[in-house]
């Protein structure tokens, strides 16, 4: 799907000056706050920002100060995944 924004001219050569691609920063910022709100999942992310790696995901995550969803129920099924390969 292909959304359109409309951006004050002001702003885009302001994020221009900076170096952004204003329509790069405003697809991040989407995939920040639905992360963010739980709105979006990991692997979401991952594809709308055409990421290769869920490493590449929590670089990006990191780089915005934002924590993984991470439960202790992921930990446990982590761990017991981890535990049972050791077999």
């Amino acid at each position: 799907m292909t959304i359109t924004l409309t951006l004050p001219e002001d702003i885009v050569r302001h994020l221009a000056a900076l170096g952004e691609d204003p329509a790069r920063t405003a697809l991040e910022a989407l995939a920040v706050e639905g992360y963010r709100s739980r709105t979006l999942a990991e692997e979401q992310v991952r594809r709308m920002l055409d990421f290769d790696t869920r490493s590449d995901v929590h670089a990006f995550l990191k780089g915005h100060n934002i924590y993984l969803n991470y439960s202790t129920a992921d930990f446990k099924d982590d761990l017991g995944k981890s535990l049972g390969s050791r077999g």
